[in-house]
This record gives C-alpha cells, sequence and structure tokens, in this order.
C-alpha cells in the first residue's frame, strides 16, 4: 500500500555553543528520488522535495518538451515506495513516439545541469521566444520582492528549500511552490499554472541564481519576466535577450537589476 512522505522530516541535533552541548529536535526538508516514469518507461530520476508532484511532473513535462499541452496527459499516478516516489504518467502516443526518440537514462541532481546530454546541440537548446506584451512596474516588482518571505512555508521550517512565486501585475503573489531543487520549483510552478489552479497575468520570481535552464522553463511557458534574488549568468542573459525575456536579477529590497529586455518595465 502506498505511504505519504512528508516534505518535513523531524531529527536529532545537537548544538554546539558558549562552550555547551545542547541535545533539541529539528525539521529539515526532505529529500527523495523521485521517478518520472512515462507509459511504464522510466525516463528520469529526481531529487526533489516531496510536494506539489502533480504540478512537478506535469510542468517537469512541459518545460522539456515531453508534452505540448496538458490536453496530452491522460493520468498520474503516484507510488511511494521504500527507496523513494514513482510518479507514473500516462500520455498519448504522439507525445510517447517524441519522448522514445530522444529518451535517456540520467539521475538528476539538486544543482543537476547537463546530465545526459550527448552533444553541443542537446545541452543548448534553442528557447522558445516569448510572445508577451504585458508591462509591469518597479513598485510591483519590489512588492513581490518585499513580500515573498511570508510565503515560503517551507523555508521558514527548515531552511533549505528554493521559491518560485507567481506574481500578479501589481506584484501581489498568488501562489508559490518550494523545492530543495531550484529548477524543481520552478516547474512545480509552471505545472501550477498549466493545469489552471490559479488564472492571472504576472511574472515569476524565484529566490535563486537565473542560470539559462530557468530561463529556458521560464520562456517555454510564455512567460514575459522572471526575476531571480541572486545573480544571472552569462548565458541566461543572452538566451533571454534572444528569446524575448525579461531577467531581472539581485532582486532586493529597495534593489533590482535588469539584465534583458528591460523595456517591459515601466517607469513608476
Amino acid at each position: 500500500m502506498s505511504r505519504h512522505i512528508d516534505p518535513v522530516s523531524h531529527v536529532l541535533r545537537h548544538v554546539w555553543q558558549g562552550g555547551e552541548l545542547v541535545e533539541a529536535n529539528d525539521q529539515v526538508a526532505t529529500e527523495t528520488p523521485v521517478a518520472l516514469v512515462y507509459n511504464g518507461i522510466s525516463h528520469v530520476v529526481m531529487m526533489s522535495t516531496p510536494s506539489d508532484l502533480e504540478d512537478f511532473v506535469t510542468g517537469f513535462s512541459l518545460s522539456e518538451d515531453i508534452i505540448a499541452s496538458t490536453k496530452q496527459i491522460l493520468d498520474v499516478e503516484e507510488i511511494v515506495t521504500d527507496k523513494g516516489i514513482e510518479l507514473h504518467m500516462t500520455i498519448v502516443a504522439e507525445a510517447f513516439s517524441g519522448l522514445k526518440e530522444r529518451r535517456r537514462n540520467l539521475v538528476g541532481r539538486t544543482g543537476c545541469g547537463l546530465c545526459g546530454a550527448e552533444s553541443l546541440d542537446q545541452a543548448i537548446p534553442n528557447p522558445k521566444s516569448v510572445i508577451n506584451d504585458l508591462q509591469f512596474s518597479h513598485i510591483a516588482l519590489q512588492a513581490a520582492i518585499v513580500g515573498l518571505a511570508n510565503w515560503q512555508e517551507l523555508q521558514k521550517q527548515t531552511g533549505a528549500v528554493h521559491a518560485a512565486a507567481w506574481c500578479d501585475r501589481e506584484g501581489n503573489i498568488l501562489v508559490v511552490r518550494e523545492d530543495v531543487g531550484r529548477h524543481n520549483a520552478l516547474d512545480k510552478l509552471i505545472g501550477a499554472i498549466a493545469r489552471g489552479i490559479f488564472t492571472a497575468d504576472g511574472f515569476v520570481l524565484v529566490t535563486s541564481r537565473a542560470s539559462y535552464e530557468m530561463v529556458s522553463k521560464t520562456a517555454s511557458a510564455n512567460i514575459a519576466l522572471l526575476a531571480a534574488v541572486s545573480a544571472p549568468t552569462s548565458l541566461a542573459i543572452d538566451l533571454a535577450k534572444e528569446c524575448g525575456l525579461t531577467l531581472v536579477g539581485f532582486s532586493r529590497p529597495d534593489r533590482h537589476v535588469i539584465y534583458a529586455n528591460g523595456q517591459r518595465i515601466e517607469s513608476d
């Protein structure tokens, strides 16, 4: 029988401070292997936080071009085992045929980058063009930046997870997805958007650096703006310029830095 895995684990710790050793209980982020299985064939194993997993597998499938839309998903089943979690997804024949042509066996890690890429063409795919004419304000960006911490429930408990937030045009945060992996958190958010859990025009704010994968995944969902708490990489900036994504880094209270396509951000 399947069982539930809590995203927060309780452990015993020993704290040395001021010359004394004190025993206490602690809460840490659960990290567990999650196998994504398509039509009975295992495609990838990711290390992930076991929460919002249907959002995760949906967002991953979309951002990795395994499916073209949620209509190609027929069923999702979660199976918990002693070794981890299996997410069994049934997809339409057309999507599965495309997956089989480029399927590779790999094990994803929390900071996984080019795992399993067989050529430079595979390593750096062409990002999808962003066809989105939304405009935002600096005030809206700052409202989201300032408010994000209040939405990071797992981070408050464990101090060990990334967050991806969906923010409306006024900077109100509508939903947050968290995970030990920054890519996973973004995939969960993209999956939630695609599944219609909430609807609104907006932008994404993430608590990590902006790497090329984060840009590619955001562009795949036709999201106009990606703001990151930390720095962008050079390739992330190049790809954002190429695909038309507005990229913001160092998103901190009273300060943010625009690196690509700043025309979407209006003067206040």
